[in-house]
């Protein structure tokens, strides 16, 4: 198979939908039939057209995702431990 060409505005598509959907590197790339690291060094290089963030900020944007999300399962963890407690102190004699 060739080598395939994109537009720029393809390009482009593809670096809006990761800085502003919310889409994944591996996530974009595979609903547009391209490759990871075609979509990794279009972000390089189309950020800042784009008005995106830059390398440093598009790292602190994913560290607060997973923040965010190990947030979510510790709150649902203590929930359980606390609803668990509960149970076992009914049980006590």
């Amino acid at each position: 198979m060739g080598r395939r060409n994109f537009s720029k505005e393809f390009k482009v598509s593809a670096v809006k939908l990761v800085q502003q959907q919310g889409y994944t590197i591996s996530e974009a790339a595979k609903s547009l039939g391209v490759d990871a690291g075609s979509v990794r060094a279009w972000l390089k290089k189309y950020s800042p057209e784009v008005g995106g963030a830059v390398d440093g900020q598009s790292a602190m944007r994913a560290e607060l995702r997973r923040l965010r999300e190990e947030n979510k399962r510790l709150l649902m963890e203590r929930e359980i431990l606390k609803k668990a407690t509960a149970f076992f102190a009914k049980q006590a004699p």
